[in-house]
């Protein structure tokens, strides 16, 4: 006859099952959380939040998107006036070359005529842009309204990130994808259209 506790042997199969389930979730877990992004690459690429409550009109900031300037800018009435203006001094007065959403493929190149989100490179070779106010009409010329010069080859943009006729820039300013969480939030590199 057979003296064997078949309740034992039943209990130490399930404990030495138990115990390796564990070993092998406590070794996954490591492995599987390897594949996610780290901080600082979610940082690079994911939605930047910017509250913009105390941007006061006329005021720029500059925010870092996917390691790009990013422009947030605050237009008053005058200024969206001198777009208008310039609509007959750009290149791409309409903004046919796609650099925007759809959403921002308007006069403004924006969501809310009042606010506008930039990447802040020429379109040229990659350099950054300097805002340049209306008032600097000795240095910029009679009929400029305010916008951006490229300090590296002379490229010029409006206040919509239009180039402006004789640039070395071939093309508009480049809109990312945006939105806005309220009236003082946008969420740069979220797509308003999916909202």
């Amino acid at each position: 006859m057979d003296n064997t506790d078949k309740s034992k042997r039943r209990f130490l199969v399930a404990a030495t099952s138990v115990a390796g389930g564990i070993g092998v979730a406590g070794a996954a877990v490591p492995f599987v959380a390897s594949w996610l992004p780290s901080e600082r690459a979610l940082a690079a690429g994911g939605p930047v939040e910017v509250n913009i409550s105390n941007l006061a009109p006329g005021a720029l900031r500059i925010v870092a998107w996917r390691s790009k300037p990013v422009w947030i800018l605050r237009r008053t009435k005058t200024m969206l006036e001198e777009i208008r203006a310039d609509d007959s001094l750009c290149s791409d007065p309409n903004s046919d070359v796609p650099h925007q959403p759809a959403y921002a493929r308007n006069e403004y190149r924006s969501i809310k005529p009042d606010i506008a989100v930039i990447i802040a490179i020429c379109t040229h070779l990659g350099c950054s842009p300097n805002f340049e106010p209306a008032a600097d009409k000795a240095q910029m010329g009679q009929k400029w309204h305010g916008g951006f010069l490229c300090p590296c080859h002379g490229s010029r943009f409006d206040l919509a990130g239009r180039v402006l006729r004789g640039s070395p820039a071939p093309t508009n300013l480049v809109i990312p994808p945006y939105a806005f969480a309220g009236a003082d939030k946008i969420i740069i590199g979220k797509d308003s259209s999916s909202t």
